[in-house]
Formats: C-alpha cells, structure tokens, sequence
C-alpha cells in the first residue's frame, strides 16, 4: 500500500513551501515584529491567495480549488514549518466546514481571492435569542483567532432549541472588539455581543454536527502546523549540532546529544505521522474523534518535549531573540495548549474507551 502524497499533493506543498521560504524568513519576520505585539502580514497572505493555496478547499463555485481536507493539512505543515503570520488555519478550515455543510455559501466569495478572512470562536458563551425571523446575540467569546482581522466570525451560540452557529460579520451594531496579547504574537481578540441582530440566512440551527467538525477539523490543522514547527526546530538543531565543535569535535557526536536528539526525531515523526492520520481520516469521512485526540496529544506532549530538547541542545543560542528557534518554541507551546493540552485529550481517549462495550 502506498501511502506516500499524490503528485497534485507535492505540487501543491512545494509551491506553498516555496512562497512561505521566500515570503517568511526570519529577517522579514523580526522587521514585521518592530512594528507591534501582534503579528499579521498581509502581503505574504495575498501571495499565497494570488497562488491559489488559500482557495484549495474552497467550491469551485466559488473561485476555489475544491480538495479536500488532506490537501489542508498539507499547506498548514508548510505554515508551521516558517511559523509564518498569516490565519491560515481559521480560514481555510472554517471554510472548508462550512462548504462541507453546504453553510454561509455567500461567505466563502472571497476567501480565494484573499479579501475574506474567516475565523471560528470556540472559547466564552454567547445567547441567542429570537426576534422574528433574526437572532439576537449575547455574550462574549475571548481568543478569537485574528478576531479583529476577521470578515466573518463563526460563532456557536447557546439556543432553547439547540445550538446554533451565527456567523457574525464585520461592522455589525453591537459588536466590541478588545485585541489580546499572545506568547506567539498570533493575533487574537475578545469579541463582545450586545443585542446584535444576525440575519436567519446567517445562522445554522440544530447545528451540533457543523460545530463539533469545526472544532474537530481546527484541531486537526493545529496539529499538522506542530508537525511543520517541530520539523524545522529539529533541522536547525541538527545543523548546529553538527557544526558546534567542544575538544575539537561536533558536539553531535557526543553520546548524551546523539541521544537527546533521537528522542527528539521520534517526538517529531509522531506528531507528524499522527497529524497526518487525523488529516486523512477527516478527508475520507471516516470516525476520527480518537484519532484528533492522538494527534493533538502528540502535538501536546511530545512536541514540546521535541522543542524542549531543540532549546537545550542549542545550550544558550536557543534563548537568543536574534536566533529563529525561541518563535519555533513560543508556537508550539502555543499548539499544545489551544483547543486542549495534553491532559485533556487524554480524558477524552478513557472516556471513549470505557464507553465501549466490553
């Protein structure tokens, strides 16, 4: 059985791995950091949709590529191996949930082209209420990725009648927007509802199911970007390894490095192999609730354990703001705690287990 990508699938994670290269290096990236906290570079994102990539998942109706879900993941290593600043995941995968489902067709225009921006909250609560044929929602909903950047948010809402899925658009009366300060400089925001009125044609009722993928599918992506960030943590060690020299040898040939460095290289390829089982299953439409637990475990523990040893192993050098691996850290330790650490994928793996029956 071959399980290596299809050639459409290399071509499309070397143009991205091209782009990225070129459009996110770690000068460009230091310049992008003097000018505020938060980081968003909009010109490296209109590249990638002037390429194609940001449209792959997106209905050919409406200007995008139509792949799949696996095709996503492809792009999101790529992403997570420059730690490039652009919202990648919620865009890409809130549309690709939202084509799946037939949902906010309107919304998903001018995602190809880059002049759209999507994002999904999953943190807070917000109420909806009925007014008529609108909704009226409030609440508030904390680290909303790119939150302030966002065209369309999709936001599940608490209903009488089950959960409902608002997407809530930029401007609209009653909606306050407090940006936040992240580890990683990723762009977030506290978004406030007050009596915002959201049109019926925006709003997804008993929408349990288009939820739970969204999350399901989001926490997929994140792993498949701790896959990349952990790869080129674990590449730029290897190279310092190699050419620092302690009694006129590279330290890489020390025992206790050599073998640091493995169990950084297994960390790393179980991120990668489990992220990409989670990716394929999703795109295939099979049962992948265990799956996305494993991955983003693996996310979790193993890949800051990876990062970890990258940090020691470049002794000083690795803490060094003008050296690239303290971003590579700070996104992984990002990774590993949104949507669920460690611990918490655990829970849900003994969960599913004792639910089975013996």
């Amino acid at each position: 059985m071959d399980f290596s990508l299809s050639d459409d699938q290399k071509s499309l994670r070397d143009l991205a791995r091209q782009i990225l290269a070129e459009g996110a290096t770690h000068e460009h990236l230091q310049q992008l950091e003097k000018q505020g906290w938060s980081v968003f570079d909009r010109d490296l994102w209109q590249r990638l949709a002037t390429a194609g990539i940001i449209g792959i998942a997106v209905p050919e109706e409406q200007g995008g590529g139509g792949l799949g879900f696996l095709e996503i993941a492809v792009v999101l290593e790529e992403i997570g191996r420059t730690v490039a600043p652009v919202p990648a995941v919620p865009t890409l995968v809130t549309a690709f949930v939202l084509a799946a489902h037939k949902a906010g067709t309107d919304a998903l225009a001018g995602v190809a082209d880059g002049s759209t921006i999507l994002t999904t909250a999953f943190e807070g609560e917000v109420l909806a209420g009925r007014d008529g044929d609108d909704f009226i929602l409030n609440g508030e909903t904390p680290f909303v990725p790119y939150g302030a950047e966002a065209d369309i948010v999709a936001l599940p809402a608490t209903f009488g009648e089950g959960p409902v899925l608002a997407l809530a658009r930029r401007g609209t009366a009653g909606v306050s927007v407090t940006e936040l300060q992240t580890t990683n400089r990723e762009p977030q925001a506290l978004l406030a509802f007050d009596g915002v009125r959201v049109s019926s044609t925006d709003v997804v009722v008993d929408a349990a199911e288009i939820i739970n993928d969204l999350r399901m599918h989001t926490t997929a992506g994140l792993c498949s970007v701790a896959a990349g960030v952990c790869q080129t943590a674990l590449d730029m060690t290897a190279k310092h390894t190699t050419s620092r020299e302690q009694f006129d040898k590279p330290i890489a040939s020390f025992q206790a490095v050599g073998q640091r460095a493995a169990d950084a290289y297994i960390d790393t390829e179980m991120v990668r192999l489990t992220a990409l089982q989670a990716a394929w299953r999703l795109s295939e439409g099979w049962p992948s609730a265990e799956e996305v637990a494993v991955a983003k475990f693996w996310a979790g523990d193993g890949g800051m354990r990876a990062l970890h040893a990258c940090q020691h192993l470049h002794g000083g050098l690795g803490v060094d703001l003008d050296y690239p691996l303290h971003r590579y850290f700070l996104w992984a330790k990002h990774l590993e705690l949104t949507l669920g650490g460690a611990t918490s994928q655990l829970l849900k793996l003994g969960a599913s287990l004792a639910a089975q029956p013996v």
